[in-house]
């Protein structure tokens, strides 16, 4: 017995260290409040402006999301839908052919639908924050969470150019030699923004925050349901078992 238990842990490890990102960039922490409709209609209009030129959300319909986020149809169909081969029951699909978006960045950009349920929140919400301006890059840029990333950085308008800060450092870094004459190792973990966007840095935090929270809430839009259904579910329990246990009383009061 002890000794299949050995192998289920070995099996299991790899899944493990694999579920934690298998990054070593450390990972701001993001919690979703499927509650907050504010920031899941901000989400929404902040993804169909600077992410769906690219990513799709073909799990997910515009009528769904409007009726969860309590958005009225009219708003949705002339601010958030921009194709006019799209309607408001459509799914959340992308104009740009896959041929077209393999010629241009080598892959196709993802459908992003279950993007937050196998990254997780932390993810995606570091990564949105973690651009830097990379000249050796084909569009410029790269990301601390995902070196050598594919893509551009959609939301520098809101951020600006963001650049590393880099200083000597007497703790080894890993992947860098130390310079031969100070013994001194390179670090450039922090990232600075050296030109402004439209958002002051908190504003711009919160943006990424509401964005998530969207994605959080696409990968699972039944939790709000469930959410609002719970309560319910654990009030009616509670009075059938009162009333199954006074039932029982009933029947049992004439044998004792």
């Amino acid at each position: 017995m002890k000794k299949r238990l050995l192998i289920w842990l070995v099996a299991l490890l790899p899944v493990t260290g694999f579920a934690a990102g298998g990054s070593a960039v450390h990972l701001d922490e993001m919690t979703p409040d499927l509650s907050d409709k504010a920031s899941l209609q901000n989400g929404m209009k902040l993804f169909t402006n600077y992410c769906m030129g690219c990513h799709s959300l073909e799990y997910q319909r515009y009528s769904r999301a409007a009726e969860d986020l309590e958005i009225p149809q009219d708003l949705v169909e002339d601010n958030l839908i921009f194709s006019d081969n799209l309607a408001f029951n459509d799914q959340m699909r992308i104009a740009m052919q896959e041929g077209d978006a393999e010629t241009w960045f080598g892959a196709a950009p993802p459908d992003l639908t279950l993007e937050a349920r196998v990254r997780g929140t932390d993810w995606i919400y570091t990564y949105l924050r973690t651009f830097y301006k990379d000249p050796e890059r084909p569009l410029g840029v790269n990301n601390k969470v995902f070196p050598m990333v594919g893509m551009p950085n959609a939301l520098e308008p809101l951020q600006g150019v963001q650049e590393q800060v880099c200083s000597e450092t007497d703790r080894p870094v890993p992947g860098h030699e130390p310079d031969p004459l100070t013994g001194k190792y390179q670090s450039c973990d922090v990232l600075q923004v050296t030109q402004p966007g439209e958002l002051e840095p908190e504003e711009f935090d919160q943006a990424v925050y509401d964005l998530t929270n969207f994605l959080a809430y696409v990968g699972e839009p039944s939790k709000l349901q469930a959410q609002s259904l719970g309560p319910k579910v654990l009030i009616f329990i509670f009075i059938f078992g009162v009333i199954a246990y006074l039932l029982k009383r009933e029947y049992w009061r004439d044998i004792h």
